[in-house]
């Protein structure tokens, strides 16, 4: 039974899918917008969000954890220092 499973299969394997959405979320901090799927848009909202989080918490340890994810210093350096900032006050919901 797969109750409480919460991952789209996107028709990939799991080390494909897991690149392709880091790579969305880097496309998207860089660009501020990208072009895809419905579900591939509706996946990788999970991971900005949780990207932003981190950002707005900003230590040392949760820009580590989004390096680990992202794997591209630029995306993470301008995660930190703009959009972690611009969304302080937001408690969710930043890829609306």
């Amino acid at each position: 039974m797969r109750h409480r499973k919460h991952t789209a299969k996107l028709g990939m394997k799991s080390q494909h899918r897991r690149s392709t959405l880091a790579n969305m979320v880097c496309s998207l901090i860089e660009h501020t917008r990208i072009t895809t799927t419905v579900a591939k848009a509706k996946e990788a909202r999970r991971f900005a969000d949780k990207m932003v989080t981190l950002a707005k918490k900003g230590t040392l340890h949760h820009r580590r954890q989004a390096l680990a994810f992202l794997r591209h210093k630029p995306a993470v350096v301008k995660l930190f220092a703009e959009l972690g900032k611009q969304h302080n006050d937001r408690n969710g919901g930043y890829t609306r």
